[in-house]
């Protein structure tokens, strides 16, 4: 990706072409998983590597490709079964185990909060809205004069930023 950033249309082919089997394998489990089979499968993968296609100015080369190329096909995925309607609903009778005690909820609020406050206010914004509060990148984006893709990319860095400042002590434990 870094040559074809520079550049070089011959790279470009070949990464296009080698990526297409690892999308196939990133996406099919990710339908399999919602149950709706394979029959959307090559559509999603085209759809990624065309959003790649669009879209590859928004990757830092600092950062590796993988993970980001992963992130681009998940989220087309996510759209796909969007518009297809797809949704999952939950009994909370059959959660209500799971679900944490008063106690526990104010302890895990009081973690989330001090969690986020390792974050710029930027950072903090992005994952509340997107991830606590569940409102869309476009929607967060507009109210911060952020692109979509400039969002996700944000988000993305900070989400990693946490894993790596809280992620490495808990599986120390």
């Amino acid at each position: 990706m870094r040559q074809a950033l520079d550049g070089d249309v011959g790279a470009y082919k070949t990464l296009l072409g080698a990526v297409a089997p690892h999308l196939r394998g990133v996406v099919r489990p990710l339908l399999m998983r919602s149950g709706r089979g394979l029959a959307d499968l090559e559509d999603i993968v085209q759809e990624t590597l065309l959003a790649v296609h669009l879209k590859r100015a928004t990757w830092d080369p600092s950062f590796p490709f993988l993970p980001w190329l992963n992130a681009v096909a998940r989220y087309k995925a996510i759209d796909a079964l969007r518009k297809s309607g797809f949704r999952v609903e939950v009994d909370i009778d059959t959660m209500s185990e799971a679900l944490a005690a008063p106690d526990e909820r104010r302890d895990s609020t009081l973690d989330s909060a001090r969690i986020l406050n390792a974050l710029d206010a930027k950072q903090r914004k992005l994952v509340e809205q997107i991830i606590m509060v569940g409102r869309s990148s476009a929607d967060v984006g507009a109210e911060l004069g952020m692109s979509e893709g400039a969002v996700r990319v944000a988000l993305h860095r900070s989400l990693k930023r946490l894993g790596k400042m809280f992620g490495k002590s808990r599986h120390a434990d």
